[in-house]
């Protein structure tokens, strides 16, 4: 059970189907806009309400664009997600119901667990990104400035207290609504597995036991998949391409945000193949193309760079296809600062900053500056050596053996 955006969803599709070629019967709990992502996976599906994308283009979800600090943003989203999470419980737990082990999303890790417990099955935490508090970085939601080891600690507190404070409703809910009374068990007794590398994000020292970093989860992408026609043209006829999206971010003004990516492209001297994504964007050129959905896995290894809002998700597809990147940071500055580090993107340009210049900037040094490719490329061969699903199967093995 997950939920959130794509980048929330599409990582678990993969994770289902390698249980599922493994024996396992697996069904994806989720927002009923994602269907379309099991096909052909062997997992099955069970609808929850909202739709997220309706729910970020809402006033409140614009509303996110007001907040100047991950602080502010994060207090917006706990605010957004209240009324979400209350609409969910009911589907949450009907789905819960027909499981032998629920798999918990970090998106609903309370609420998860708290059904878990209710229904007496085990569960196991799946996360994608690193939310226990450590003393090695702060809570990723609440940005990159080091706040040294016990304020870092604190920051990842906050952050745990906030998604409880979120989930508040929802929990006190399940005795009276759903007849489901919790065992008392902590949710941080539960092992939980983060879907990335620690390649990318080492594992804390100071993590307890249980928490597992497995590697990535790639999405399940239809055998035989390919690109579009048109995409496949545009790419035939010229240098590689730029590509730029901005994924499920959404943003105040998509028509002024593509001439300026547009200009920027032009100011660098490269192709672009710009994705819609939730941004609504919108290019015109025969040197820039528009996209709606593409595999990740086919088209990114066939750019010279990578333009993206730095999600978990895309983040991973980036590394994974061996290419220099440009993060536009909206509110993901953890993911931004990790590719900087490897060396594999010059660094963010922050979404409220950017204009032509500043981008063309970045992207003259991504795509002209060797070493980013380099770098790029060492670590996406070492990523194709790990495998993310077995963890998790080792653990359901001890669970269910």
């Amino acid at each position: 059970m997950t939920a959130g955006s794509r980048g929330d969803v599409a990582p678990f599709t993969g994770l289902g189907a390698g249980l599922v070629r493994a024996g396992h019967e697996v069904t994806l709990a989720t927002h009923g806009v994602f269907e379309p992502l099991v096909a052909g996976s062997g997992v099955g599906f069970r609808p929850l309400p909202v739709d997220p994308r309706a729910e970020l283009h809402s006033v409140r979800g614009r509303r996110l664009h007001d907040a100047r600090t991950g602080a502010g943003k994060l207090v917006r989203l706990v605010s957004m997600a209240r009324r979400a999470v209350d609409e969910m419980t009911a589907a949450l737990v009907d789905a819960a119901r027909e499981g032998e082990v629920l798999l918990v999303g970090g998106a609903l890790g309370p609420l998860g667990y708290a059904i878990a417990e209710g229904l007496s099955v085990p569960a196991l935490g799946l996360h994608l990104q690193p939310l226990h508090p450590t003393g090695d970085f702060p809570a990723p939601v609440l940005g990159t400035r080091p706040l040294g080891a016990v304020g870092n600690r604190l920051s990842g507190r906050a952050v745990m207290a906030s998604v409880d404070l979120m989930f508040r409703d929802a929990l006190c809910s399940l005795p009276r609504r759903h007849g489901l009374v919790a065992g008392g068990r902590s949710r941080r007794s539960w092992p939980v597995f983060h879907g990335y590398s620690e390649r990318v994000v080492p594992r804390p020292r100071d993590w307890p036991a249980g928490l597992v970093v497995s590697g990535y989860w790639w999405p399940h992408e239809t055998p035989g998949g390919r690109l579009s026609p048109e995409t496949e043209d545009f790419l035939a006829a010229g240098p590689s391409p730029v590509f730029v999206g901005l994924g499920s971010a959404t943003v105040p003004d998509p028509r002024r945000l593509s001439r300026e990516i547009v200009a920027a492209l032009r100011a660098a001297g490269v192709r672009g193949i710009v994705q819609s994504g939730w941004a609504g964007l919108d290019v015109r050129g025969d040197d820039v193309l528009t996209v709606g959905e593409a595999p990740h896995s086919l088209l990114f290894p066939r750019t010279a760079a990578v333009v993206h809002h730095a999600g978990a998700g895309t983040t991973g597809a980036v590394l994974r296809a061996g290419v220099p990147s440009v993060p536009v940071q909206f509110d993901a500055a953890f993911w931004a600062s990790r590719l900087t580090t490897l060396g594999t993107s010059p660094g963010a340009v922050p979404l409220r900053r950017l204009t032509s210049d500043t981008l063309a900037e970045s992207l003259r040094r991504a795509t002209r500056d060797d070493s980013y490719a380099t770098r790029a490329r060492t670590l996406a061969e070492g990523l194709a050596t790990e495998d993310g699903v077995a963890p998790v199967l080792g653990a359901l093995a001890r669970l269910t053996g």
